[in-house]
Order: structure tokens, then C-alpha cells, then sequence
């Protein structure tokens, strides 16, 4: 399964083409076969999205999944938790305690 993605020219976000748009969901991306550098090439040019390219997924139980570890990360967000990150606008996020 080929599916396209790119990032929204106004917002930055990851989208995901759905066959007639964008979509921030990539479970809404369908399998553009062979025609993805095709439809890339006429959204590009279109102004819709900023760096369209064809990337390799899977369809699982859990939804469309792409196949490389970075795709996946871009899909899905991050590979940490949140609440466990620092916070740089928070006064104390230097102040360790060892």
C-alpha cells in the first residue's frame, strides 16, 4: 500500500491525502498505487500541501500504518510521554534533584 503525505502549508501539520483533500488522520489516507508522485505533483503545484512524497503502509487492525519507523512517529506523535518531558516555559524544568 502506497499512501501520500506532506505538511499543511498554513499550520505545518502532517496530512495525509484522503483521494479528494487533506486530512490531519492518517487513517483517512488511501492507497494511491503507482499515481502518488502524479497527485503530489498537481497538489504541489496547486499550493495545497508543502512536501508531498509516497511512503509505504500497511492496513492492520489498528488502522493504516506506515511501514518506517519515521513515517510511524509522524502518523501517530511522539514516542515518549508527554507528561514526561520538560517543559521549557516551566521555571524549575532545570532544577534537578540527584
Amino acid at each position: 500500500m502506497n499512501i501520500l503525505t506532506g505538511n499543511d502549508l498554513a499550520t505545518g501539520d502532517v496530512i495525509w491525502w484522503t483521494g479528494e483533500g487533506w486530512s490531519r488522520h492518517v487513517n483517512d489516507a488511501v492507497d494511491v498505487g503507482d499515481r502518488g508522485s502524479e497527485i503530489a505533483q498537481v497538489e504541489l503545484a496547486a499550493r495545497h500541501v508543502n512536501e508531498a512524497y509516497v511512503i509505504d503502509a500497511a492496513q492492520t487492525a489498528d488502522g493504516i500504518r506506515p511501514t518506517h519507523i519515521k513515517e510511524r512517529i509522524r502518523a501517530l506523535g511522539p514516542t515518549v510521554r508527554l507528561d514526561l518531558s520538560l517543559k521549557p516555559a516551566d521555571p524549575t524544568a532545570g532544577n534537578w534533584v540527584i
